[in-house]
């Protein structure tokens, strides 16, 4: 474990070189499902030959490791979650990241986690027993050591393997297009959205029945905030639903009965400020953008859906990879802009 700037700096600086660029491998683990506001815990880092574990609760000035992040190119494992923590907590995302998942996935591998590509290219089984630890406790335990150290381990190897294939089926341009577009998304700035407590399930509530939403949710939220726990901790989005509809058919939410006497009556004043919400200022459902379809709308997109479907099975690949039924829709509606909703490479096997 690294647990100083100093010594951070000092085993950067033995990295291996590979023909003038730097290459590495990294995941990272944080502390979601433990505290309320998620923290970046570990950052797991491997150049080939040395595997360190970097402690960033730790370390105050992560610079050292950013500054060698901004020149190198990077593997990680189903990246878009490690380019958002890199780049919220370090300001950086490597220049060039690929990712085992999508290169697995482009040569046909159905089973696609970690675990499982291991076992598939390097022949050895991973323990999942710290799948779900609380990383910002310290000591970490031996296992958790080792299990942290393992997602990265297997990184390079398994990368140079997957690289090989990819271009002897000469797909190895196509998985570079992807990685490319994965870390643009990823570096593009994400908005966070006010009605987050629109959750799965409210999208046919009433006016009424999303007032008492809102109010839950953030009750919940506060809860959660004060706890400094996860909010599904407090409750799931399921149980907000029920108690929304036990309130919308006048019946008194049953909460369970553990909860202390402050937090029933922050759930009650929660209601009781719901209750009090004039009917012009409640909550309005969303009306979805209803597309006009062309009398010959369902004949294209059957047509576009079967040239797909058999692309990606002339190919064993998962036809979503080849394109999205969303994106097809928007080409049979003939929407402007649909096809630059698709890679090159996946217009030139649709034909486009």
């Amino acid at each position: 474990m690294i647990d100083t700037e100093s010594q951070l700096a000092s085993f950067l600086s033995t990295c291996a070189q590979g023909d003038g660029n730097r290459l590495c491998a990294v995941d990272t683990e944080a502390d979601s499902l433990h505290r309320y506001s998620e923290s970046l815990c570990l950052v797991q880092f491997s150049d080939g030959k040395q595997h360190v574990l970097i402690d960033p609760l730790a370390i105050e000035d992560m610079s050292p490791l950013r500054d060698y992040l901004e020149q190198s190119t990077c593997w990680m494992h189903g990246a878009d979650y490690d380019m958002h923590m890199l780049k919220t907590n370090l300001g950086v995302i490597p220049p060039t990241v690929f990712d085992t998942q999508i290169g697995a996935r482009l040569l046909g591998v159905r089973k696609f986690g970690y675990g499982d590509l291991v076992a598939h290219y390097m022949d050895v089984q991973l323990e999942k027993t710290s799948q779900k630890a609380d990383w910002a406790k310290r000591p970490l335990t031996p296992v958790m050591e080792e299990y942290a150290l393992n997602d990265v381990v297997y990184l390079l190897p398994m990368a140079e393997l997957i690289v090989a294939q990819l271009k002897e089926a000469g797909r190895y341009e196509w998985f570079t297009e992807s990685c490319q577009a994965a870390q643009l998304k990823a570096e593009e700035k994400k908005q966070v959205r006010e009605d987050r407590w629109r959750i799965k399930g409210s999208g046919k509530l009433t006016p009424q029945g999303l007032n008492y939403l809102r109010a839950l949710w953030l009750w919940r939220d506060g809860e959660a905030a004060a706890w400094d726990r996860p909010p599904f901790m407090v409750t799931g989005n399921k149980q907000l639903m029920t108690w929304v509809a036990d309130l919308l058919d006048g019946k008194k939410p049953e909460l369970p009965r553990h909860y202390r006497n402050s937090r029933i009556k922050n759930f009650q004043k929660a209601i009781a400020e719901a209750e009090a919400v004039a009917e012009e200022q409640m909550p309005q459902r969303i009306k979805g953008e209803r597309r006009r379809k062309e009398p010959k709308f369902e004949a294209r997109l059957d047509e576009l859906m079967a040239q797909r479907d058999k692309v990606a099975h002339d190919l064993d690949l998962d036809s979503s990879l080849i394109a999205p039924r969303a994106i097809l829709e928007a080409l049979a509606g003939k929407h402007e802009g649909a096809e630059d909703l698709l890679l090159n490479w996946q217009r030139n096997l649709l034909g486009l």
